[in-house]
């Protein structure tokens, strides 16, 4: 493990692994660097350097109250200045969101991979005051039901599926990443309907997702795809209920930068 500062002074802890061109992965909601494990080793078997990272108020990194969409882009920047020059950005689900919204503000990036970004364009969006309300949870010290909660009314899962995970052995690991989801929902918040910036980048964007996902990322990934000029959607048939599969995913980003330094 490495770490970098950012523009604040947190620490943002990242790992490399592999040996040739370097791809940054952005881990979405409720996750850390280690989740992203899979997609690092099938970049390095695909012949890249894969680093991954802990967003701020997970893992191994640090955070700062009152963080802020733009941190998180400090974050992300001070990562590829890490990685070196000339990086791609693989983002996946609120880290799709995060490498497009860093890209559109000047970050250098080679190319975008965007994962089931999820965008909603206006339409359904959360409570307005979900982030507020989440941020209040983790101030009172119940970070787990400020993950319950972001799943019922950011993610939109049915209460079900929240409450089976509330049971189960994983949530008791997931819960200490409460804070997390403040920022996740603030980011997603800001930029659900992309700026004019966001959708005129100059980067190649390749924007991918699973043919059985929910409706909502269908939706979004397909918008995102007709809004940006030149993008280009992949459906990876792999890639099932918002998990991106590790190997068919590294199979698309070769193929696309391949093509692009030709």
């Amino acid at each position: 493990m490495d770490t970098v500062t950012s523009a604040d002074g947190t620490r943002i802890a990242y790992h490399r692994t592999g040996d040739g061109p370097v791809v940054v992965i952005v881990n979405g909601a409720l996750s850390t660097a280690a989740d992203a494990a899979g997609l690092a080793a099938a970049l390095m078997e695909a012949g890249f350097t894969a680093v991954t990272w802990d967003r701020r108020a997970r893992g191994d990194s640090g955070d700062a109250p009152g963080s802020t969409p733009a941190d998180e882009v400090d974050d992300l920047a001070a990562v590829l200045a890490a990685a070196g020059p000339d990086a791609a950005v693989l983002g996946h689900s609120s880290g799709a969101v995060l490498a497009l919204f860093a890209a559109s503000l000047g970050v250098p990036v080679r190319a975008l991979f965007l994962s089931e970004p999820p965008l909603r364009f206006g339409e359904d969006e959360p409570p307005a005051d979900l982030a507020d309300r989440l941020q209040q949870l983790v101030d009172v010290g119940d970070p787990g039901e400020a993950v319950a909660t972001f799943q019922l009314e950011g993610v939109g899962l049915p209460r079900e599926m929240v409450d089976q995970f509330r049971a189960s052995p994983q949530f008791e690991a997931v819960a200490p990443l409460g804070q997390s989801t403040v920022y996740d929902t603030r980011l997603v918040a800001q930029v659900s309907t992309p700026t004019t910036a966001m959708l005129t980048v100059t980067q190649p964007v390749t924007i991918l997702r699973g043919a059985q996902t929910f409706p909502m990322l269908i939706a979004g990934a397909d918008r995102l795809a007709e809004a940006i000029d030149q993008a280009e959607l992949v459906v990876v048939p792999e890639s099932v209920m918002h998990r991106a599969d590790p190997v068919a995913t590294a199979r698309v980003i070769q193929r696309s930068l391949r093509s692009d330094a030709r």
